[in-house]
């Protein structure tokens, strides 16, 4: 029999688990036992790399010996089948108080319905969000991982050694239980769609109004990142639109085919969020632009489509990107807070405990969304646990305020010009949404009694009401039943 000598495991070796169980490695205390289906990527990665002292397993008997007590492997397999397929083979050999963990892009009722089903052999399952892509699981990701209290003293630390550090506090942090973490994870990535199709909107506005190529409009970029809208996509943004294609000598992005794909996150957290009750707006309109950039069918039958005479006309361009700047940073702002109230309602319906300005601090660095202005959010929570909405803290409502004329013109000059801005838009929508002393609601309201009986509440007076509609439009007073 093997004598245990590894700390933890990696199961799957493609290139995030490869790369997951490098940073492991690479980490004092850490040994690292790794196991493939595909044996040959086990021997690929240890011919690769034999500075990582990697403990090879050809089969999962082999990965269990090769563990101290208590057992701790992480899975990084494509979700769905096959990671139930792991998690199956894993709980056969392992014992009540090791430790199963899911690192891949999971839904989180699916890691919520998983818990509950490891749980009762006694063994621990986590389900964890890694952000940050290949490098970031490489050099130190932002990680989330949910499960018990338990795991997670064994856990913490293994995951503090790998993850990003920022301002000197590691990227990490015990999310809550079950699926918490996978659905902090899912919020995150929702608010990745959001940022970054704000950030193509504004570089379509400044190209259309100004004319300007996307090397002067990676400059304009690179300058922004200076400022409040310092981030990770931000800077990559300026890079990739400095880059030329070495085929056609023409910028890349002028190249690259107009439709963006998407892995599902995004829309789980789009439909989550009906499920909750939560608008998140800003986020659906990124995931739907995505859906429309794809349907390359549709798009060409509606080329001939009507549109407006004019076009944009900028007198001051100067001017117009520096109102575009301001509207990128406070539509950024709604993204992040409707994110943010989306993780409320989700902590209440499922019953964790989440701590807003910690989930705000590990996405400091690592993750994709990391930005300047997350320490701004960890401020706004730890004044304030029980804010109603991020928009209203004051950092944030002073931010919205200066920006808010930058961003109606913005959304109006590009309505006016028939270029699609629908995350700027619906942005600024729910912001007045927000603000608003009376929305047009009272009507549908009446409209839903008046076909469906769904009665009503008062303005002036308590009880829940049904006009009956037909004959002399009595009012009466009715139970809530709806």
């Amino acid at each position: 029999m093997t004598t245990p000598t590894a700390n933890i495991a990696v199961v799957g070796l493609a290139v995030m688990g490869s790369n997951l169980a490098r940073n492991l490695a690479s980490r004092e205390g850490n040994v690292v036992a790794v196991y493939n289906r595909t044996t040959a990527k086990t021997d690929a990665l240890l011919e690769a790399h034999p500075e990582a002292g990697f403990v090879k397993a050809a089969t999962v008997q082999e990965l269990a010996d090769s563990l101290v007590k208590p057992r701790t492997a992480i899975i990084m397999v494509k979700a769905g089948r096959a990671t139930d397929a792991v998690i199956d083979e894993l709980v056969s050999v392992f014992e009540p108080g090791d430790i199963i963990v899911d690192g891949g892009n999971a839904l989180f009722t699916d890691t919520i319905r998983r818990e509950k089903a490891v749980r009762e052999t006694g063994i621990n399952f986590v389900g964890a969000g890694i952000s940050g892509g290949e490098e970031g699981a490489l050099k130190g990701p932002s990680i989330m991982p949910g499960g018990s209290v338990e795991a997670w003293e064994t856990l913490g630390p293994i995951l503090r050694s790998i993850a990003a550090v920022a301002e000197g506090e590691p990227c990490v942090t015990h999310v809550g239980t079950d699926g918490a973490g996978h659905f902090v994870k899912m919020i995150h990535n929702g608010i990745e769609y959001a940022d970054m199709q704000l950030i193509a909107e504004a570089y379509d506005l400044i190209r259309q109004g100004t004319g300007k190529s996307p090397a002067e409009i990676a400059d304009i970029v690179a300058e922004w990142n200076s400022g409040d809208l310092d981030s990770y996509l931000i800077e990559i943004t300026a890079e990739v639109l400095r880059q030329v294609d070495a085929a056609t000598g023409q910028p890349l992005v002028d190249v690259i085919l107009d439709s963006a794909g998407a892995k599902g996150t995004g829309a789980w957290t789009v439909q989550t969020a009906l499920d909750l009750g939560v608008p998140v707006s800003g986020i659906a309109e990124a995931v739907f632009a995505r859906s429309l950039s794809s349907d390359r069918e549709a798009r060409a039958a509606a080329r001939d489509l009507p549109g407006p005479d004019q076009t944009w006309k900028v007198d001051d361009e100067a001017a117009f990107v520096e109102d575009v700047r301001r509207a990128l940073y406070a539509s950024k702002i709604i993204a992040y807070s409707q994110g943010f109230d989306e993780i409320i309602a989700g902590a209440k319906e499922y019953g964790w405990d989440i701590s807003k300005g910690e989930i705000a601090k590990i996405w400091r660095g690592g993750c994709i969304i990391r930005a300047r202005f997350l320490n701004r959010i960890t401020e706004a929570y730890e004044t304030d646990p029980g804010l109603v909405s991020l928009a209203t803290a004051p950092y944030f409502r002073e931010a919205l305020a200066g920006a808010q004329d930058s961003w109606r013109r913005v959304v109006a000059g590009a309505a006016m010009s028939g270029i699609p801005a629908p995350a700027f838009a619906a942005s600024l929508a729910y912001y007045d949404g927000l603000r608003a002393e009376r929305l047009p609601a009272s009507l549908v309201q009446g409209q839903r009694d008046f076909f469906g009986a769904h009665t009503y509440k008062r303005v002036d007076r308590e009880g829940t009401f049904h006009t009956l509609w037909s004959g002399d439009r009595t009012e009466i007073e009715a139970e809530d039943t709806h």
